[in-house]
Protein backbone atom coordinates (compact mmCIF):
# COMPACT_ATOMS: atom_id res chain seq x y z
CA UNK A 1 0.00 0.00 0.00
CA UNK A 2 0.89 3.46 -0.64
CA UNK A 3 0.60 6.96 1.01
CA UNK A 4 -2.14 7.85 -1.55
CA UNK A 5 -4.26 4.66 -0.28
CA UNK A 6 -3.36 4.93 3.20
CA UNK A 7 -5.95 8.11 3.55
CA UNK A 8 -9.73 8.68 4.25
CA UNK A 9 -11.11 8.35 0.80
CA UNK A 10 -14.32 8.67 1.82
CA UNK A 11 -14.93 12.74 0.68
CA UNK A 12 -12.99 12.08 -2.14
CA UNK A 13 -14.90 12.00 -5.95
CA UNK A 14 -15.88 9.08 -7.65
CA UNK A 15 -13.33 8.60 -10.78
CA UNK A 16 -15.96 10.07 -13.37
CA UNK A 17 -16.80 12.85 -10.89
CA UNK A 18 -12.77 13.32 -10.73
CA UNK A 19 -12.33 13.72 -14.10
CA UNK A 20 -15.33 15.97 -15.15
CA UNK A 21 -14.01 18.65 -16.77
CA UNK A 22 -10.21 17.88 -16.83
CA UNK A 23 -8.21 18.31 -19.58
CA UNK A 24 -5.48 15.44 -20.30
CA UNK A 25 -2.55 14.78 -22.44
CA UNK A 26 -1.40 11.54 -24.10
CA UNK A 27 1.48 10.79 -25.63
CA UNK A 28 1.29 6.90 -27.70
CA UNK A 29 -2.47 7.81 -28.27
CA UNK A 30 -2.41 5.71 -31.43
CA UNK A 31 -0.57 2.73 -30.43
CA UNK A 32 -2.76 -0.07 -28.68
CA UNK A 33 -2.70 0.62 -24.87
CA UNK A 34 -3.15 3.61 -26.15
CA UNK A 35 -5.91 2.94 -28.14
CA UNK A 36 -7.56 1.25 -25.10
CA UNK A 37 -7.24 4.24 -23.10
CA UNK A 38 -8.46 6.83 -24.95
CA UNK A 39 -11.34 4.82 -25.68
CA UNK A 40 -11.86 4.24 -22.17
CA UNK A 41 -11.59 7.64 -20.66
CA UNK A 42 -14.34 8.85 -23.59
CA UNK A 43 -17.11 5.77 -23.06
CA UNK A 44 -16.51 5.67 -19.25
CA UNK A 45 -15.38 9.25 -18.19
CA UNK A 46 -17.80 11.36 -20.76
CA UNK A 47 -17.76 14.83 -18.90
CA UNK A 48 -13.82 15.64 -19.20
CA UNK A 49 -13.10 18.49 -21.02
CA UNK A 50 -10.72 17.14 -23.59
CA UNK A 51 -8.15 15.50 -24.94
CA UNK A 52 -5.23 15.98 -26.89
CA UNK A 53 -3.15 13.25 -28.72
CA UNK A 54 0.53 13.96 -29.77
CA UNK A 55 0.42 12.99 -33.19
CA UNK A 56 3.86 12.86 -35.58
CA UNK A 57 3.47 12.55 -39.31
CA UNK A 58 3.67 8.99 -40.55
CA UNK A 59 4.46 7.42 -43.98
CA UNK A 60 3.31 10.66 -45.60
CA UNK A 61 -0.27 10.47 -43.63
CA UNK A 62 -0.60 13.51 -41.22
CA UNK A 63 -1.47 13.92 -37.76
CA UNK A 64 -5.01 15.21 -38.53
CA UNK A 65 -5.53 11.94 -41.68
CA UNK A 66 -3.96 9.61 -38.66
CA UNK A 67 -6.18 11.36 -36.17
CA UNK A 68 -9.49 10.24 -38.74
CA UNK A 69 -7.85 6.77 -38.99
CA UNK A 70 -7.97 6.21 -35.60
CA UNK A 71 -11.19 7.07 -34.76
CA UNK A 72 -12.66 4.63 -38.01
CA UNK A 73 -10.84 1.71 -36.41
CA UNK A 74 -13.38 -1.03 -34.57
CA UNK A 75 -11.91 -0.47 -31.07
CA UNK A 76 -13.78 2.76 -30.93
CA UNK A 77 -17.06 0.73 -31.67
CA UNK A 78 -19.02 1.28 -28.92
CA UNK A 79 -18.16 4.92 -28.40
CA UNK A 80 -19.40 5.79 -31.67
CA UNK A 81 -22.65 3.32 -30.88
CA UNK A 82 -23.34 4.50 -27.48
CA UNK A 83 -21.32 7.96 -26.94
CA UNK A 84 -22.04 9.62 -30.33
CA UNK A 85 -19.85 12.97 -30.76
CA UNK A 86 -18.05 12.44 -27.58
CA UNK A 87 -14.72 11.88 -29.63
CA UNK A 88 -15.39 14.46 -31.94
CA UNK A 89 -16.36 17.19 -30.14
CA UNK A 90 -13.21 15.97 -26.89
CA UNK A 91 -10.42 14.95 -28.48
CA UNK A 92 -7.82 16.92 -30.69
CA UNK A 93 -4.50 16.18 -31.98
CA UNK A 94 -1.42 18.34 -31.29
CA UNK A 95 1.67 17.78 -34.20
CA UNK A 96 4.70 16.44 -32.53
CA UNK A 97 7.26 13.83 -32.16
CA UNK A 98 8.43 12.70 -28.72
CA UNK A 99 11.80 12.13 -30.30
CA UNK A 100 12.42 15.52 -31.05
CA UNK A 101 13.81 18.17 -28.60
CA UNK A 102 10.93 19.85 -27.24
CA UNK A 103 8.59 17.08 -28.12
CA UNK A 104 8.34 19.31 -31.86
CA UNK A 105 5.61 21.30 -30.46
CA UNK A 106 4.77 24.82 -31.89
CA UNK A 107 5.58 27.54 -29.24
CA UNK A 108 1.19 27.79 -29.34
CA UNK A 109 0.62 24.08 -28.77
CA UNK A 110 3.19 24.20 -26.05
CA UNK A 111 1.44 27.41 -24.06
CA UNK A 112 -1.76 25.60 -24.49
CA UNK A 113 -0.98 22.37 -22.57
CA UNK A 114 1.10 24.42 -20.30
CA UNK A 115 -2.13 26.47 -19.07
CA UNK A 116 -4.84 23.98 -19.48
CA UNK A 117 -3.19 20.38 -18.81
CA UNK A 118 -4.33 18.80 -15.72
CA UNK A 119 -3.50 14.95 -16.75
CA UNK A 120 -0.57 13.59 -18.21
CA UNK A 121 -0.27 10.09 -19.70
CA UNK A 122 2.99 9.37 -21.05
CA UNK A 123 2.82 6.14 -22.98
CA UNK A 124 4.75 6.78 -26.26
CA UNK A 125 7.71 3.82 -26.67
CA UNK A 126 9.13 1.67 -28.86
CA UNK A 127 8.88 -1.66 -27.71
CA UNK A 128 11.52 -2.98 -30.13
CA UNK A 129 14.01 -5.55 -28.29
CA UNK A 130 16.32 -5.06 -30.71
CA UNK A 131 16.55 -1.04 -31.60
CA UNK A 132 20.21 0.14 -31.44
CA UNK A 133 21.03 1.98 -28.02
CA UNK A 134 21.15 5.16 -29.49
CA UNK A 135 17.42 4.60 -31.09
CA UNK A 136 16.33 3.50 -28.28
CA UNK A 137 17.80 6.03 -25.92
CA UNK A 138 16.15 8.53 -28.59
CA UNK A 139 12.54 7.17 -28.09
CA UNK A 140 12.62 5.69 -24.67
CA UNK A 141 14.45 7.97 -22.50
CA UNK A 142 15.14 11.35 -24.28
CA UNK A 143 11.47 11.61 -24.87
CA UNK A 144 10.56 11.19 -21.04
CA UNK A 145 13.14 13.52 -20.06
CA UNK A 146 11.48 16.24 -22.42
CA UNK A 147 7.76 15.11 -21.28
CA UNK A 148 9.18 16.23 -18.05
CA UNK A 149 10.87 19.23 -18.42
CA UNK A 150 7.14 20.37 -20.33
CA UNK A 151 5.48 18.84 -16.82
CA UNK A 152 7.72 21.03 -15.19
CA UNK A 153 6.21 24.63 -16.71
CA UNK A 154 2.45 23.32 -16.09
CA UNK A 155 0.38 25.44 -14.35
CA UNK A 156 -2.64 22.66 -12.86
CA UNK A 157 -0.93 19.86 -13.46
CA UNK A 158 -3.17 17.22 -10.72
CA UNK A 159 -1.01 13.46 -11.98
CA UNK A 160 2.05 12.37 -14.42
CA UNK A 161 1.11 9.05 -15.30
CA UNK A 162 4.92 7.39 -16.96
CA UNK A 163 3.97 4.37 -18.38
CA UNK A 164 6.67 1.88 -17.69
CA UNK A 165 7.40 -2.29 -17.93
CA UNK A 166 7.50 -4.56 -15.39
CA UNK A 167 10.15 -6.09 -17.08
CA UNK A 168 12.37 -2.85 -16.78
CA UNK A 169 14.34 -4.22 -13.64
CA UNK A 170 14.66 -8.20 -15.44
CA UNK A 171 17.73 -8.31 -14.02
CA UNK A 172 16.09 -8.99 -10.56
CA UNK A 173 13.90 -11.72 -9.29
CA UNK A 174 11.52 -10.94 -7.39
CA UNK A 175 10.70 -7.54 -8.55
CA UNK A 176 9.18 -5.67 -6.07
CA UNK A 177 7.25 -1.86 -6.22
CA UNK A 178 9.93 0.20 -5.97
CA UNK A 179 12.87 1.80 -7.91
CA UNK A 180 16.09 0.19 -8.31
CA UNK A 181 19.50 2.11 -8.42
CA UNK A 182 20.05 1.93 -12.35
CA UNK A 183 22.61 -0.04 -14.04
CA UNK A 184 24.11 3.06 -15.44
CA UNK A 185 23.71 6.95 -14.90
CA UNK A 186 21.27 8.32 -17.75
CA UNK A 187 23.08 11.87 -18.21
CA UNK A 188 26.25 9.33 -18.67
CA UNK A 189 24.27 7.64 -21.30
CA UNK A 190 22.84 10.69 -22.98
CA UNK A 191 26.03 12.17 -23.47
CA UNK A 192 27.71 8.77 -24.88
CA UNK A 193 25.14 8.32 -27.58
CA UNK A 194 25.66 11.86 -28.20
CA UNK A 195 29.60 11.62 -28.61
CA UNK A 196 29.74 8.37 -29.76
CA UNK A 197 29.53 7.20 -33.33
CA UNK A 198 27.33 4.52 -34.35
CA UNK A 199 29.88 2.08 -35.09
CA UNK A 200 31.46 1.81 -32.27
CA UNK A 201 28.27 2.20 -29.85
CA UNK A 202 27.17 -0.72 -31.42
CA UNK A 203 30.30 -3.25 -30.89
CA UNK A 204 30.56 -1.84 -27.06
CA UNK A 205 26.79 -2.13 -26.05
CA UNK A 206 26.45 -5.41 -25.11
CA UNK A 207 29.59 -4.56 -22.78
CA UNK A 208 27.75 -1.79 -21.64
CA UNK A 209 24.31 -2.65 -20.82
CA UNK A 210 25.96 -5.26 -18.86
CA UNK A 211 23.31 -8.36 -17.97
CA UNK A 212 20.34 -6.47 -19.02
CA UNK A 213 19.05 -8.34 -21.86
CA UNK A 214 18.32 -5.71 -24.41
CA UNK A 215 18.28 -2.16 -25.08
CA UNK A 216 14.89 -1.67 -23.96
CA UNK A 217 14.36 -2.59 -20.65
CA UNK A 218 17.90 -1.05 -20.53
CA UNK A 219 16.75 2.36 -21.46
CA UNK A 220 13.33 1.95 -19.56
CA UNK A 221 14.98 1.48 -16.35
CA UNK A 222 17.07 4.74 -16.64
CA UNK A 223 13.93 6.42 -17.86
CA UNK A 224 12.14 5.88 -14.37
CA UNK A 225 15.36 6.77 -12.62
CA UNK A 226 14.79 10.29 -14.26
CA UNK A 227 10.93 10.27 -13.65
CA UNK A 228 12.17 9.63 -9.63
CA UNK A 229 14.17 12.06 -9.88
CA UNK A 230 11.19 14.36 -9.63
CA UNK A 231 9.94 12.73 -6.70
CA UNK A 232 7.79 15.41 -4.31
CA UNK A 233 8.20 18.20 -7.20
CA UNK A 234 5.60 16.79 -9.65
CA UNK A 235 2.41 14.58 -9.06
CA UNK A 236 4.51 11.25 -10.43
CA UNK A 237 3.06 8.09 -10.95
CA UNK A 238 4.70 4.91 -12.43
CA UNK A 239 2.99 1.98 -14.02
CA UNK A 240 4.89 -1.00 -15.22
CA UNK A 241 3.01 -3.43 -17.15
CA UNK A 242 3.58 -6.96 -18.07
CA UNK A 243 3.16 -8.65 -20.83
CA UNK A 244 -0.43 -6.46 -22.05
CA UNK A 245 -2.06 -8.87 -24.48
CA UNK A 246 -5.90 -9.22 -26.01
CA UNK A 247 -8.47 -7.52 -24.13
CA UNK A 248 -10.83 -9.54 -21.54
CA UNK A 249 -14.28 -7.35 -21.89
CA UNK A 250 -13.53 -3.66 -22.82
CA UNK A 251 -14.02 -1.85 -25.93
CA UNK A 252 -14.93 -5.79 -26.87
CA UNK A 253 -13.93 -9.38 -26.08
CA UNK A 254 -10.73 -10.16 -27.60
CA UNK A 255 -9.68 -7.00 -29.21
CA UNK A 256 -6.21 -7.05 -30.24
CA UNK A 257 -4.34 -3.76 -32.65
CA UNK A 258 -0.84 -5.91 -32.89
CA UNK A 259 1.05 -9.33 -33.36
CA UNK A 260 2.94 -8.49 -30.38
CA UNK A 261 2.71 -11.09 -27.66
CA UNK A 262 1.78 -14.40 -27.27
CA UNK A 263 -1.67 -13.96 -29.75
CA UNK A 264 1.29 -13.55 -33.08
CA UNK A 265 2.48 -16.91 -32.02
CA UNK A 266 -0.94 -18.23 -32.16
CA UNK A 267 -1.87 -16.67 -35.58
CA UNK A 268 1.52 -18.24 -36.83
CA UNK A 269 0.45 -21.24 -35.75
CA UNK A 270 -2.73 -21.34 -36.78
CA UNK A 271 -1.84 -20.35 -40.22
CA UNK A 272 0.36 -23.11 -40.34
CA UNK A 273 3.53 -21.30 -40.58
CA UNK A 274 4.97 -21.57 -36.96
CA UNK A 275 5.47 -24.93 -36.30
CA UNK A 276 8.53 -24.89 -33.64
CA UNK A 277 9.73 -22.34 -30.99
CA UNK A 278 12.72 -21.95 -29.15
CA UNK A 279 11.67 -21.51 -24.68
CA UNK A 280 11.00 -23.43 -21.60
CA UNK A 281 7.41 -24.75 -21.57
CA UNK A 282 7.17 -25.01 -18.02
CA UNK A 283 7.59 -21.48 -17.13
CA UNK A 284 4.54 -19.53 -16.37
CA UNK A 285 4.29 -16.22 -18.36
CA UNK A 286 2.70 -12.50 -16.97
CA UNK A 287 0.11 -11.57 -19.05
CA UNK A 288 -2.60 -8.61 -18.30
CA UNK A 289 -5.15 -8.32 -20.70
CA UNK A 290 -5.41 -4.60 -21.97
CA UNK A 291 -8.21 -3.43 -20.51
CA UNK A 292 -7.35 -4.03 -16.96
CA UNK A 293 -4.27 -2.62 -17.18
CA UNK A 294 -6.05 0.80 -18.44
CA UNK A 295 -8.40 0.61 -15.23
CA UNK A 296 -5.23 0.55 -13.51
CA UNK A 297 -3.74 3.84 -15.48
CA UNK A 298 -6.78 5.62 -14.61
CA UNK A 299 -7.73 4.33 -11.05
CA UNK A 300 -4.02 5.61 -10.19
CA UNK A 301 -4.48 8.87 -11.77
CA UNK A 302 -7.56 9.47 -9.91
CA UNK A 303 -6.01 8.36 -5.94
CA UNK A 304 -3.23 10.46 -7.75
CA UNK A 305 -4.98 13.91 -8.65
CA UNK A 306 -7.17 13.39 -5.64
CA UNK A 307 -4.26 14.33 -3.16
CA UNK A 308 -2.58 17.51 -3.28
CA UNK A 309 1.57 17.18 -3.63
CA UNK A 310 3.48 17.82 -0.68
CA UNK A 311 7.38 17.55 -0.51
CA UNK A 312 7.26 14.42 1.54
CA UNK A 313 4.94 12.51 -1.12
CA UNK A 314 7.43 9.61 -2.84
CA UNK A 315 6.33 8.29 -6.14
CA UNK A 316 3.77 5.65 -6.10
CA UNK A 317 4.44 2.07 -8.27
CA UNK A 318 2.10 -0.35 -9.56
CA UNK A 319 3.11 -3.35 -11.13
CA UNK A 320 0.32 -3.55 -13.44
CA UNK A 321 0.72 -7.39 -13.61
CA UNK A 322 -1.02 -10.89 -13.37
CA UNK A 323 1.34 -11.50 -10.22
CA UNK A 324 -0.76 -13.12 -7.31
CA UNK A 325 -4.30 -12.86 -9.27
CA UNK A 326 -4.17 -16.58 -10.85
CA UNK A 327 -4.14 -15.58 -14.37
CA UNK A 328 -1.87 -18.42 -14.92
CA UNK A 329 -1.24 -19.49 -18.52
CA UNK A 330 2.03 -21.77 -19.31
CA UNK A 331 4.09 -21.22 -22.22
CA UNK A 332 3.53 -24.87 -23.31
CA UNK A 333 -0.27 -24.57 -23.13
CA UNK A 334 -0.52 -21.21 -24.94
CA UNK A 335 0.10 -22.65 -28.58
CA UNK A 336 -2.27 -25.77 -27.47
CA UNK A 337 -4.79 -23.40 -26.33
CA UNK A 338 -4.74 -21.53 -29.25
CA UNK A 339 -5.00 -24.80 -31.23
CA UNK A 340 -8.62 -25.92 -29.32
CA UNK A 341 -9.79 -22.61 -29.99
CA UNK A 342 -8.72 -22.52 -33.64
CA UNK A 343 -10.55 -26.08 -34.17
CA UNK A 344 -14.05 -24.17 -34.00
CA UNK A 345 -12.57 -21.19 -35.25
CA UNK A 346 -10.15 -21.98 -38.02
CA UNK A 347 -8.24 -19.07 -39.89
CA UNK A 348 -8.61 -17.94 -43.45
CA UNK A 349 -6.29 -19.47 -45.80
CA UNK A 350 -4.25 -21.94 -43.46
CA UNK A 351 -0.91 -23.13 -45.38
CA UNK A 352 -0.79 -26.09 -42.83
CA UNK A 353 -2.53 -27.42 -40.32
CA UNK A 354 -2.36 -25.51 -36.70
CA UNK A 355 0.52 -26.71 -34.60
CA UNK A 356 3.65 -26.22 -33.35
CA UNK A 357 5.84 -27.01 -30.13
CA UNK A 358 7.92 -25.42 -27.86
CA UNK A 359 11.40 -27.07 -27.23
CA UNK A 360 13.98 -26.43 -24.26
CA UNK A 361 16.60 -27.90 -25.97
CA UNK A 362 18.55 -25.22 -28.57
CA UNK A 363 20.12 -28.14 -30.66
CA UNK A 364 16.42 -30.29 -31.31
CA UNK A 365 14.78 -26.45 -31.92
CA UNK A 366 17.96 -25.58 -34.59
CA UNK A 367 16.98 -29.47 -36.64
CA UNK A 368 13.13 -28.20 -36.07
CA UNK A 369 13.64 -24.98 -37.26
CA UNK A 370 15.79 -26.93 -40.79
CA UNK A 371 13.01 -29.33 -40.96
CA UNK A 372 10.25 -27.75 -40.44
CA UNK A 373 10.12 -23.84 -40.99
CA UNK A 374 13.39 -23.92 -43.70
CA UNK A 375 12.65 -26.70 -46.00
CA UNK A 376 9.02 -26.17 -46.65
CA UNK A 377 9.46 -22.44 -47.16
CA UNK A 378 11.96 -23.17 -49.42
CA UNK A 379 9.73 -25.72 -51.32
CA UNK A 380 6.20 -23.48 -51.06
CA UNK A 381 8.97 -20.17 -52.81
CA UNK A 382 9.33 -22.56 -55.51
CA UNK A 383 6.60 -23.43 -56.31
CA UNK A 384 5.26 -19.76 -55.97
CA UNK A 385 8.29 -19.13 -58.23
CA UNK A 386 7.57 -21.44 -60.84
CA UNK A 387 3.53 -19.91 -61.09
CA UNK A 388 4.89 -16.46 -61.40
CA UNK A 389 3.89 -15.70 -57.89
CA UNK A 390 6.31 -13.33 -55.47
CA UNK A 391 8.47 -15.49 -52.80
CA UNK A 392 7.89 -14.33 -49.47
CA UNK A 393 7.55 -17.84 -47.48
CA UNK A 394 11.22 -17.64 -47.01
CA UNK A 395 11.24 -14.21 -46.03
CA UNK A 396 8.47 -15.12 -43.47
CA UNK A 397 10.04 -17.92 -41.52
CA UNK A 398 13.56 -15.84 -41.42
CA UNK A 399 10.87 -12.86 -39.35
CA UNK A 400 9.97 -15.52 -37.19
CA UNK A 401 13.41 -16.78 -36.26
CA UNK A 402 14.25 -13.23 -35.57
CA UNK A 403 11.50 -12.64 -33.23
CA UNK A 404 12.34 -16.29 -31.80
CA UNK A 405 15.27 -15.16 -30.92
CA UNK A 406 14.36 -11.65 -29.47
CA UNK A 407 12.06 -13.20 -27.25
CA UNK A 408 13.72 -16.32 -26.77
CA UNK A 409 15.13 -14.51 -23.08
CA UNK A 410 11.51 -13.77 -21.89
CA UNK A 411 10.26 -17.44 -22.55
CA UNK A 412 13.36 -19.07 -20.88
CA UNK A 413 13.22 -16.92 -17.66
CA UNK A 414 11.11 -16.51 -14.55
CA UNK A 415 10.23 -13.62 -12.65
CA UNK A 416 7.94 -13.47 -9.67
CA UNK A 417 6.70 -10.03 -9.69
CA UNK A 418 5.01 -8.26 -6.60
CA UNK A 419 1.68 -6.35 -7.32
CA UNK A 420 0.94 -5.64 -3.69
CA UNK A 421 0.23 -1.75 -4.76
CA UNK A 422 -1.59 -2.77 -7.06
CA UNK A 423 -4.13 -4.94 -5.62
CA UNK A 424 -4.40 -2.43 -3.14
CA UNK A 425 -5.04 0.51 -5.50
CA UNK A 426 -8.28 -1.82 -6.35
CA UNK A 427 -9.51 -2.40 -3.21
CA UNK A 428 -9.80 1.72 -3.04
CA UNK A 429 -12.42 1.72 -5.67
CA UNK A 430 -15.58 3.10 -4.85
CA UNK A 431 -18.51 1.19 -4.98
CA UNK A 432 -19.98 3.10 -7.63
CA UNK A 433 -16.99 2.76 -9.74
CA UNK A 434 -16.89 -1.05 -9.65
CA UNK A 435 -18.80 -1.71 -12.89
CA UNK A 436 -16.69 0.11 -14.82
CA UNK A 437 -13.15 0.53 -13.04
CA UNK A 438 -12.48 -2.72 -10.89
CA UNK A 439 -10.33 -5.19 -12.00
CA UNK A 440 -10.39 -8.84 -11.37
CA UNK A 441 -8.36 -11.71 -13.23
CA UNK A 442 -9.39 -13.95 -10.48
CA UNK A 443 -11.83 -17.02 -11.65
CA UNK A 444 -11.22 -16.45 -15.40
CA UNK A 445 -12.25 -19.28 -17.49
CA UNK A 446 -8.89 -19.49 -19.54
CA UNK A 447 -9.23 -21.67 -22.30
CA UNK A 448 -13.04 -21.80 -22.58
CA UNK A 449 -13.45 -17.78 -22.55
CA UNK A 450 -10.44 -15.72 -22.49
CA UNK A 451 -7.93 -17.74 -25.20
CA UNK A 452 -11.53 -18.44 -27.56
CA UNK A 453 -12.69 -14.28 -27.88
CA UNK A 454 -8.44 -13.82 -28.60
CA UNK A 455 -9.22 -15.97 -31.50
CA UNK A 456 -11.73 -14.76 -32.51
CA UNK A 457 -10.70 -10.94 -32.19
CA UNK A 458 -7.86 -12.19 -33.77
CA UNK A 459 -9.70 -13.26 -36.48
CA UNK A 460 -11.78 -10.07 -36.70
CA UNK A 461 -9.27 -7.07 -35.70
CA UNK A 462 -5.77 -8.50 -36.40
CA UNK A 463 -6.57 -10.43 -39.88
CA UNK A 464 -9.58 -8.38 -40.92
CA UNK A 465 -11.22 -11.91 -41.44
CA UNK A 466 -15.57 -11.53 -41.54
CA UNK A 467 -17.49 -14.11 -39.10
CA UNK A 468 -18.93 -14.98 -42.58
CA UNK A 469 -16.02 -16.70 -43.54
CA UNK A 470 -16.11 -19.28 -40.96
CA UNK A 471 -18.03 -21.80 -42.94
CA UNK A 472 -15.59 -21.92 -46.19
CA UNK A 473 -12.28 -21.67 -43.48
CA UNK A 474 -13.88 -24.80 -41.50
CA UNK A 475 -13.88 -26.39 -44.91
CA UNK A 476 -10.30 -25.78 -46.04
CA UNK A 477 -9.57 -26.59 -41.95
CA UNK A 478 -10.48 -30.07 -42.72
CA UNK A 479 -9.06 -30.48 -46.11
CA UNK A 480 -5.70 -29.42 -44.87
CA UNK A 481 -6.30 -31.87 -41.80
CA UNK A 482 -6.47 -34.42 -44.36
CA UNK A 483 -3.36 -33.61 -46.19
CA UNK A 484 -1.15 -33.28 -43.19
CA UNK A 485 -2.19 -36.44 -42.03
CA UNK A 486 -1.78 -38.09 -45.45
CA UNK A 487 1.56 -36.38 -45.64
CA UNK A 488 2.61 -37.55 -42.24
CA UNK A 489 1.85 -40.88 -42.69
CA UNK A 490 3.50 -41.27 -45.88
CA UNK A 491 6.34 -39.70 -44.27
CA UNK A 492 6.67 -42.84 -41.68
CA UNK A 493 5.86 -45.34 -43.91
CA UNK A 494 8.58 -44.34 -46.05
CA UNK A 495 11.08 -43.80 -43.10
CA UNK A 496 10.18 -47.55 -41.79
CA UNK A 497 10.32 -48.76 -45.37
CA UNK A 498 14.02 -47.17 -46.08
CA UNK A 499 14.92 -48.42 -42.19
CA UNK A 500 13.47 -52.15 -42.97
CA UNK A 501 15.74 -52.35 -46.16
CA UNK A 502 18.89 -50.90 -44.81
CA UNK A 503 21.83 -53.28 -44.58
CA UNK A 504 22.05 -53.04 -40.84
CA UNK A 505 18.09 -54.21 -40.31
CA UNK A 506 18.88 -57.01 -43.13
CA UNK A 507 21.91 -58.56 -41.60
CA UNK A 508 19.89 -58.19 -38.04
CA UNK A 509 17.22 -59.83 -39.62
CA UNK A 510 19.27 -62.86 -40.67
CA UNK A 511 21.44 -63.27 -37.76
CA UNK A 512 18.17 -63.67 -35.84
CA UNK A 513 16.70 -66.00 -37.90
CA UNK A 514 20.09 -68.21 -38.00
Amino acid sequence: MTFLEDRDLEDVPTIPEYYKGKTIFITGGTGFMGQALLEKLLYSCTDLDRIYLLIRPKKGVEPKDRLAQLFATKCFDRVRKERPGAFESKVFFIAGDTSEIGLGLSEEDRVMLVNQTNIVFNAAASVRFDDPLKVAVKLNLSSTIQMIELAKHMKNLECFVHVSTSYCNSNRDPVEEIIYLPHSNWRETLEICETMDDHTLSVLTPKYIGEMPNTYVFVKQLAENVVYEYKGKLPLVIMRPSVVISSYREPMPGWIENFNGPMGLIIASGKGILRTLYGDPDITGDFIPVDLAIKGFIAASWIRGTKKLEPTDDIPIYNTCNGSMAFVIHSKNILSYGHKTIESFPLNDMVWSAGGTISGNKYIYFIRVLLLHVLPAILLDSLLWIFGKKTMVLKIQRRIYNANCAIAYYLTQQWTFSNKNYLSLRSKIKAEDFKHFYYVMENVDILNDYIKNCVIGARRYLLKEEDDTLPKARVHYRRINILANLVKYVFYGCTILWIVRTDFVRNLYDNTTN
